[in-house]
């Protein structure tokens, strides 16, 4: 029920991405990361999915705003339902990624102590922007929207070229 995306089969890497309510942010970021991880010839090393702090929205497609502003970039969110984070995914994946310090630390209060090494906030490794969260654009109109591509791309690109290094390096 989740989605009808691509399964990665034995990943060398998990990567999650979060926001609050799984329909705008996280979901734009794992559409994003996954066309320009595919594009980098890693579909088959890294699988991402998205989830959100809060269960307000759980089941639900992406916001039309963000699936029009994704489309107009070559990115299908179609497939994408809104779920929760659970206790499990602190286990199953290896880098969970809040969009903001909020869910930074929504994330952190849920996730066991020996585990928060993989918890950081995704645009650390934005390369363009100076930002160091995605602001939510769900009260805002079709530029906030566009500002949120635009800083997930750059994350997105950031975070790529150091997945390649490390796959190239053999860890």
């Amino acid at each position: 029920m989740r989605r009808p995306l691509r399964a990665v089969r034995n990943p060398d890497m998990k990567i999650l991405v979060c926001c609050m309510g799984n329909i705008c942010r996280s979901p734009t970021a794992e559409g994003v990361l996954r066309a320009r991880v595919e594009a980098a010839g890693l579909a088959h090393r890294i699988d991402i999915e998205s989830a959100g702090t809060h269960a307000h929205h759980v089941g639900s497609k992406a916001d039309p705003r963000a699936m029009a502003a994704a489309h107009a970039r070559g990115v299908d969110l179609s497939g994408i339902r809104a779920r929760r984070v659970g206790v499990e995914d602190f286990i199953r994946f290896d880098r969970i990624y809040a969009m903001d310090r909020d869910n930074l630390r929504n994330l952190e209060r849920k996730c066991p102590e020996d585990l928060q090494y993989k918890l950081a906030l995704f645009m650390q490794h934005a390369e363009r922007h100076a930002e160091d969260e995605v602001p939510d654009p769900y009260y805002g109109g079709p530029a906030g929207f566009e500002r949120v591509l635009d800083l997930i791309e750059d994350a997105s690109d950031g975070l790529v070229r150091e997945l390649q290094q490390r796959f190239a390096a053999g860890s």
